[in-house]
């Protein structure tokens, strides 16, 4: 998005006035992100995509493609076609968000010592799971480094050795400034708080997935977490069933960036896109079969 600024606009976002009176009026009666939760518990069948990872790791020479890097790389291309899910609200007002973005921690070392980085990651309209999964590579190589830390922890580690009274001080006048979206970017630009979408890869460490708050601080509207690999039945009319390959996700949703139906049907592309895992090489704006999607739903 390449509006260009108007009054009521935001570095990071597009004042959207001409919305319903519902989307209008919610934020004032529930200001806060954290009081306007959705909650939203998916299963995913990974059999195809998981042999469609395995496909690429065959030609691939360098650090293999995951099944993380898939779920990031559907969340690239499900920006693209449902635009209200790249929304936040901040001082009672609905914005759009002028990138599309995704963040994560990465821990350094799997040991209870080690420390955590963030990484932040922008998407393009023409990203394919290839070029997410390169741009990936480069930013995990960065937060694994123990020379090199993100910009928003290199500020924290700053501020932490602030005495109190100063830096509670200083972060008041950073909520401030953050309501206005006037933090200082070279602070804020890889803070996971301020991604379209911020995930958490449960499954690396042998967890389910489960349900995470959102912030006040920010703009995240979305927060997932995906879960471990399980075996699970799939039964056929005819009451027969097979085993497959299953993960779940936790999605947790600003509910006032759209309504119930465009969440339900984001969902259920979402869901396609990772069980016809081929979609991933296509440009993430090319538009998919919705007439396939709806047999899914039906």
């Amino acid at each position: 998005m390449n509006k260009k600024k108007k009054i009521g606009d935001r570095r990071d976002g597009v004042w959207i006035k001409d919305i319903d009176s519902m989307h209008v009026i919610m934020p004032f009666i529930y200001p806060n992100r954290c009081d306007n939760e959705a909650f939203i518990s998916e299963s995913i069948d990974v059999t195809n995509l998981l042999a469609f990872i395995e496909e690429k790791n065959k030609s691939c020479s360098g650090a293999p493609y995951t099944l993380f890097q898939a779920f990031i790389a559907s969340f690239g291309k499900i920006l693209q076609l449902r635009p209200k899910m790249n929304r936040f609200v901040k001082r009672n007002r609905v914005y759009q968000r002028r990138t599309f973005s995704a963040a994560f921690t990465v821990k350094k070392q799997f040991n209870d010592k080690a420390l955590e980085s963030l990484a932040f990651m922008n998407f393009s309209e023409d990203d394919t799971i290839d070029s997410i999964h390169e741009k990936l590579v480069k930013e995990i190589a960065v937060c694994k480094s123990d020379t090199q830390k993100d910009n928003t922890t290199d500020a924290m580690d700053m501020m932490k050795k602030l005495p109190f009274p100063i830096l509670s001080f200083l972060m008041w006048c950073y909520k401030k400034l953050d309501n206005y979206g006037l933090v200082p970017e070279s602070l804020v630009k890889t803070d996971p708080n301020q991604a379209t979408v911020f995930l958490s890869n449960f499954g690396s460490i042998g967890l389910p997935a489960g349900y995470h708050h959102l912030t006040n601080w920010g703009t995240n509207s979305i927060f997932v977490v995906v879960g471990k690999i399980y075996d699970k039945p799939v039964f056929s009319p005819d009451g027969s069933y097979e085993m497959r390959k299953t993960v779940d996700l936790g999605l947790t949703i600003d509910e006032r960036i759209a309504d119930g139906f465009y969440y339900s049907k984001t969902i259920r592309i979402l869901k396609y896109i990772l069980e016809n895992p081929d979609l991933l090489d296509r440009p993430a704006k090319e538009e998919i079969d919705y007439d396939a999607v709806k047999r899914t739903m039906a």
